[in-house]
């Protein structure tokens, strides 16, 4: 099997633990994966991460959380989404978004995505 030069270097800056940021970022694994996103500032996000550098991140796809109504924890809301969604504030997608200020990333099946965008809050 052939790999290009660019995967080889990757692997072998891996190998001696010497990747760089940019290759930090391409190994990320929770990129193309839906995450759940908390900032400083900006609130609660989720999406499918398309990048990740130091505290920001970028997102497609993505829903702000306004409101939860029956999930203890944001742990519990992005592993499980809501027991009552028609009382969640979720807004519609934006095609994507940077977050800056990022302190939490959690991973998120596909069935608390569908759960959470089910019902979606806009006027």
């Amino acid at each position: 099997m052939q790999i290009s030069k660019e995967t080889e270097k990757a692997l072998i800056l891996k190998l001696l633990d010497l990747q760089t940021d940019e290759s930090k970022n391409k190994c990320h694994p929770y990129i193309g994966k839906l995450v759940m996103v908390r900032t400083y500032s900006a609130g609660v996000h989720f999406g499918t991460l398309k990048s990740k550098e130091g505290e920001m991140v970028i997102l497609e796809n993505a829903h702000r959380v306004h409101y939860w109504a029956c999930a203890c924890s944001l742990s519990q809301l992005a592993m499980e989404g809501d027991k009552k969604p028609e009382e969640c504030r979720i807004s519609m997608a934006v095609d994507t978004i940077s977050l800056e200020g990022v302190n939490e990333l959690i991973p998120m099946p596909q069935s608390t995505f569908d759960n959470l965008t089910s019902k979606i809050w806009k006027k």
